[in-house]
């Protein structure tokens, strides 16, 4: 039979009656032919409860017991499921992750997935048992209880899809699908009826948080279906698939935006070589993501002849992490910043990240001159620029990245179609 991988997120199974909801399609699925695998979040809110507790005891936990705590919400969710699927006529059987043995590293709060022992699932749903999976979840080769950081179900779910062989992974979330932008944001935005894995890899990446970022990644590895629904309605949602030839007829298919960055920079570093390595390879030792890197270019100190690091000359270095990265990435900056002859050190949590999407731009000249019009029109700021060959993206203030959204949505010409 087909086999099926669902996966209600916190508002799905916010309540017992979501819970109940959840647990009839599922075996409304599974009576239409259907081998059925279920992953759940923990219900909506609990997992930021948890997580309360934890700083309401010290102000930065050990991030090894924020994972053991954290992960029994989804504990709560998985047998609660079962059961609701068992009190409406089916049979259910819940696993957590380190029953399933979801073998991931060591890095707490955000691990990633290293394998997957897919024969308890396969060997269950055989006989008719709707399995339901913890999601968010895996443990180490220590033993450790470890999480996937916030989305995490969401890879799991694509995860333990493609260890099974799964014929698609169904997202059920409470939206209805990928917009062109954040509705609530851009009320011309409109539901996207397929997008590529790139295209949604870069839209998650940049702020859309319809699927964290490492479940595209995976689905995009191993060629797994997503389909993106609302688990209020039946209607068919965004389908998650490998691009074809018509998805570059599209110039831009998405903006998106991100108000969880922070921008430090280090003033007056020495320009010498290794520097960069320096600041870089320390932020990477602690597990911090870096994204936007701007260098700026160094000024020749009188006109001297020689090379600038022999001159004594300095540089700026500016860079983007996320907020929840900025207290961790400020001990660092505190520890290499006069090995490097920082003379300052500045941080702003004011800032925002606004993006435009699309495989057309690999066909297509002049997207970003177009945005960068787009955006001056409006009278918005540029603080930083970076691209990739589908996306450009541009750090703006804060206070202005809605506006920023409307103005390239509308400019691109994305919003839904006029109705008679």
């Amino acid at each position: 039979m087909p086999l099926i991988v669902q996966k209600f997120g916190g508002t799905s199974v916010g309540t017992l009656d979501r819970i109940r909801g959840a647990a009839l399609r599922a075996l409304a699925t599974q009576r239409a032919g259907n081998d059925v695998v279920v992953i759940v979040s923990a219900m909506s809110g609990e997992t930021n409860r948890l997580l309360k507790l934890a700083h309401d005891v010290v102000a930065m936990p050990d991030a090894r017991e924020l994972d053991a705590l954290a992960a029994t919400g989804e504990q709560v969710s998985a047998a609660l499921m079962a059961l609701a699927i068992q009190a409406a006529g089916g049979r259910a059987r819940s696993f957590l992750g380190h029953q399933l043995k979801i073998l991931t590293d060591s890095a707490f709060t955000k691990a990633r997935i290293k394998a997957i022992d897919a024969s308890r699932v396969t060997d269950t749903v055989k006989d008719g048992t709707i399995v339901v999976v913890a999601g968010f979840q895996g443990v180490d080769e220590d033993g450790n209880i470890t999480t996937l950081g916030r989305g995490g179900s969401d890879t799991s779910a694509v995860a333990v899809a493609a260890a099974i062989g799964a014929d698609a992974c169904e997202i059920f979330t409470d939206v209805d699908g990928v917009y062109t932008a954040d509705p609530n944001v851009c009320p011309s935005a409109r539901k996207i009826e397929r997008i590529s894995y790139e295209e949604m890899l870069e839209l998650a990446s940049l702020g859309a948080k319809v699927l964290q970022i490492r479940s595209v990644e995976v689905a995009m590895k191993y060629g797994v279906p997503v389909h993106v629904r609302s688990s209020f309605s039946e209607a068919s949602g965004t389908w998650v698939v490998g691009e074809d030839a018509s998805f570059e007829s599209v110039v831009v298919t998405g903006v998106a935006s991100d108000k969880g960055e922070a921008r430090v920079m280090l003033v007056g570093v020495d320009d010498r070589p290794g520097m960069v390595a320096e600041i870089f390879g320390a932020l990477a030792d602690e597990n911090i993501g870096v994204d936007m890197i701007i260098q700026n270019a160094s000024v020749d100190p009188g006109g001297a002849e020689g090379p600038a690091a022999a001159r004594g000359a300095k540089t700026d270095v500016t860079f983007t992490v996320t907020k929840t990265d900025l207290p961790r990435a400020k001990v660092v900056m505190d520890r290499i910043a006069a090995s490097v002859g920082a003379s300052g050190l500045r941080y702003d949590e004011s800032v925002a990240k606004v993006s435009v999407v699309g495989l057309g731009m690999r066909s297509h000249a002049g997207v970003a001159a177009r945005m960068f019009r787009l955006l001056a029109g409006a009278g918005i700021n540029i603080q930083a620029i970076s691209t990739s060959e589908i996306k450009v993206s541009c750090l703006v203030a804060a206070d202005r990245a809605e506006d920023a959204v409307r103005t390239l949505h509308d400019g691109f010409g994305l919003g839904a179609p006029a109705r008679p």
